[in-house]
């Protein structure tokens, strides 16, 4: 072994071993996507819609404490899990269920720096695909979101069941000046971007998110079809950690790819503009946890 290279703690777990510890973990977010599902049907009732979240007691609570919330509450308290659905709209509903969830996974797993940390830069990164997706028309703009929220997720799981191997991974950016996705292949043989689309599969979220969450960094490799949601999504990483919340030691180390942005339309100035919109729906949705906090719902 290089001097230059840290000393491992072993052999680290296989990706199989990663993916099931997380598997194993509490308070994952399989429930998203048969809200999506019942979301997405023209003809589900608030009825249909609020039987999938009362599964979930914790995402119950949190619809109705919104529903009722001074934003919200507007012609007399919401006194059930229906009448919170009809309050607040599918779409106010799936952005409350979808950051719950998330912030929720987080708290439930062993992550790195300060508590919300993992769930700010998720949302954000959501927020600047969306709102990149609402100017291009080139995709669903909900599908953008939550390609933002979800991506990062093989990160929480990693951190999870490969902590010790963490300095070996540091030491391998600083001495060679790679990308954290590459330190993680060359330590452990794979990256939370593999880990993470492993997951969403076993999660049953739709094929393009496990896809382009694998993708996002190896451009090249990347099927044709993914290729808008992917643009949306890499330049939404970027927009996200330019703004700032949330960002971890790896985000630094993001593999940006400006040709592959600019074919797309996604200029410097764009991102720019981008940004300050990011920032205002973020500070709206955050509020006092923008910066820190743990970011429970």
């Amino acid at each position: 072994m290089s001097s230059k290279t840290a000393k491992l703690p072993g052999k680290p777990p296989t990706l199989a071993e990663v993916c099931e510890r997380a598997l194993r973990l509490p308070c994952s977010p399989a429930i998203l996507p048969r809200l999506t599902a019942v979301l997405s049907d023209g003809e589900s009732s608030c009825d249909d819609i609020a039987d999938i979240i009362k599964l979930d007691a914790a995402l119950a609570a949190s619809t109705l404490r919104l529903a009722n919330s001074a934003y919200f509450a507007a012609g007399g308290p919401a006194e059930t899990v229906a009448d919170a659905v009809v309050r607040l709209g599918a779409r106010e509903l799936y952005r409350l269920a979808a950051l719950a969830l998330v912030s929720r996974w987080e708290a439930g797993s062993s992550t790195r720096g300060e508590p919300g940390d993992f769930c700010r830069h998720a949302l954000c990164t959501a927020l600047a695909a969306e709102a990149l997706a609402e100017t291009s028309e080139r995709v669903d703009p909900q599908i953008a979101y939550t390609a933002g929220l979800v991506c990062d997720l093989g990160k929480l799981a990693v951190a999870h069941a490969c902590a010790g191997f963490f300095p070996a991974i540091r030491t391998y950016c600083s001495t060679r000046g790679s990308t954290w996705s590459l330190a993680e292949y060359a330590v452990l043989g794979y990256t939370n971007a593999e880990v993470g689309a492993r997951l969403l599969g076993a999660w049953s979220f739709p094929p393009v998110l496990a896809t382009v969450t694998q993708y996002c960094e190896r451009l090249s490799e990347a099927p044709e079809a993914a290729l808008p949601l992917i643009a949306h999504l890499h330049a939404g990483k970027y927009i996200a950690t330019s703004f700032g919340p949330g960002v971890a030691e790896e985000g630094f180390l993001f593999g940006l790819n400006t040709e592959f942005l600019s074919e797309w339309g996604f200029t410097p100035e764009v991102l720019q503009e981008t940004m300050a919109v990011v920032h205002d729906r973020a500070k709206m949705r955050l509020q006092d946890k923008l910066t820190h906090g743990a970011v429970l719902m």
